[in-house]
């Protein structure tokens, strides 16, 4: 039973408001970005499309089989539940600690602040140099204003109810479809001049290019398995830029026949998102050289690799329009950063709710308003997000802890073959495409991704293993104070 309160959850989404939110809560603005950190660590234009179709191929990989856990156990709380489910309450916890700590409330403080550096393109007193206070070492500038704005007009917007939300999501989600669809055919059509024929003579040299602190470059030439391990590091951005679709699961308390459609959602928006990426950086290519130099004065010359901020879509988009292509491809992350941080506020305070009503969460957040909305834990999720923002961490904290985002994805695919053996009487009404080869092999990418990160960027994965490691003493002590059985053993 998922209800709770003066109302139970309101079923108001279609397989249409599943994808939207699929897709909606991907697109950000990693799209846009990424892809120079990618060229910088491959260094070929070959290879970058490697990394964003392998990056695809791994992404729809998951989807296929979350759709399984999904028809299985429709509920709110998504993938915390799966992880309930197949080891335990501890398992669980540890991800439903992550997921509030870093992941989801990390990515919307992220977005946010992605949203607002964008706006102040546009209107620059509301940048990050505009100080409004200062705290001792907290400055709070006009950049924080907007973006913590940001996240409590959304997350008291779906305080209203869910139906309004979807209308939301549905607006803008088709919005950003519409406009990288426009970019990606004007980029194309655009191009077949220089750049293209740089990136078509040597589209296979793989290298390394290193920036130090003081702006050097050191450059290495790649071979064997240079080359793998330099792919799956480039992959952290444009795996990070694929995240989020899971974010349906969170939701499923309130999808029309969820068994059927929450995986077909879920299929449906990592295929579209996934093809739509990699036709981006298509784009990118047709009109930019990857090889740039980071002294060059203009886009040309700087390249994928050096594009300024690392803006491609920037870059790309001034190619395209000229002098006005910055304000425009300011207006598309806008909505896109918007629209992106609708499907995750949204959704996320579902998460917090499961493991409330499992007593391992603040008891208000298990609480549903009199819309069916769980108000509370949308509340605390804002309070945090908004903290994450003014602490400036939220892009450490998501770098560190994307080694612990990939093992919690393996150990939920992993569950599958957990689950088909100690609960073979579910009810299942979709299995995992080629079961049991294809969710072995998203393990094993997962895996082998994992460990590429744990040799060759350290400092990223030991903080991210803490992060989670912290969970246990917190787990424990709520445990003793709070913790009930879960949802479906009470009913």
């Amino acid at each position: 039973m998922q209800q709770s309160g003066a109302a139970g959850f309101r079923k108001h989404l279609s397989l249409w408001d599943s994808t939207m939110i699929v897709i909606g809560s991907m697109i950000g603005s990693g799209i846009f970005i990424v892809s120079a950190d990618i060229a910088r660590t491959v260094g070929s234009p070959g290879y970058l499309l490697v990394v964003w179709i392998v990056t695809g191929v791994i992404t729809l990989t998951a989807g296929l089989s979350y759709g399984e856990l999904a028809g299985m156990m429709p509920r709110a709380g998504g993938q915390y539940v799966y992880l309930r489910e197949a080891y335990g309450p501890f398992t669980g916890f540890l991800y439903g600690w992550t997921l509030f700590m870093v992941i989801q409330t990390g990515t919307i403080a992220a977005v946010a602040m992605a949203f607002a550096k964008f706006t102040a393109v546009l209107v620059p007193a509301l940048g990050e140099r505009n100080i409004l206070a200062e705290l001792g070492p907290l400055r709070v500038s006009a950049a924080h204003c907007v973006a913590i704005g940001s996240i409590l007009f959304l997350s008291g917007f779906h305080m209203r109810g869910i139906h309004g939300g979807k209308l939301l999501q549905d607006a803008f989600t088709v919005t950003k479809i519409a406009a990288l669809l426009g970019l990606v055919a004007l980029g194309i059509a655009a191009g077949g001049g220089g750049a293209l024929g740089a990136n078509l003579s040597s589209p296979w040299n793989a290298s390394w290019s290193r920036v130090d602190a003081s702006g050097a470059v050191t450059v290495e030439a790649l071979a064997g398995t240079g080359i793998a391990a330099a792919i799956g590091v480039a992959m952290v951005g444009s795996l990070f830029s694929s995240d989020a679709w899971f974010n349906i699961t969170f939701i499923a308390g309130e999808v029309k026949n969820p068994r059927r459609n929450i995986p077909l959602s879920l299929a449906l928006g990592t295929g579209i998102v996934s093809l739509l990426y990699i036709c981006a950086n298509v784009s990118y290519l047709a009109i930019l050289p990857l090889r740039g130099s980071i002294e060059a004065a203009d886009v040309l010359g700087r390249g994928i690799q050096f594009a300024m901020d690392d803006r491609v879509g920037t870059a790309a988009a001034q190619i395209i329009f000229g002098a006005p292509g910055t304000a425009v491809m300011a207006v598309l992350i806008m909505v896109s950063t918007f629209g992106c941080n609708n499907g995750i506020i949204l959704s996320g305070a579902r998460a917090y709710y499961a493991m409330a009503r499992d007593g391992l969460f603040f008891r208000g957040a298990e609480a549903l308003n009199s819309r069916g909305v769980p108000a509370w834990a949308l509340a605390i999720q804002a309070l945090w997000s908004s903290i994450l923002c003014l602490s400036g961490t939220y892009g450490d904290l998501l770098d560190y802890v994307i080694f612990a985002v990939l093992v919690f994805y393996a150990l939920t695919v992993a569950g599958i073959f957990v689950l088909r053996r100690t609960r073979p009487e579910a009810e299942r009404p979709y299995r995992a495409l080629g079961y049991p080869v294809v969710p072995f092999l998203y393990v094993c990418a997962a895996a082998a991704i994992s460990a590429d990160l744990l040799v060759l960027k350290p400092k990223y994965t030991w903080p991210g293993l803490c992060i989670v490691m912290l969970g246990v003493p917190v787990y424990l002590i709520w445990r003793r104070r709070f913790h009930r059985q879960p949802d479906d053993a009470q009913d």
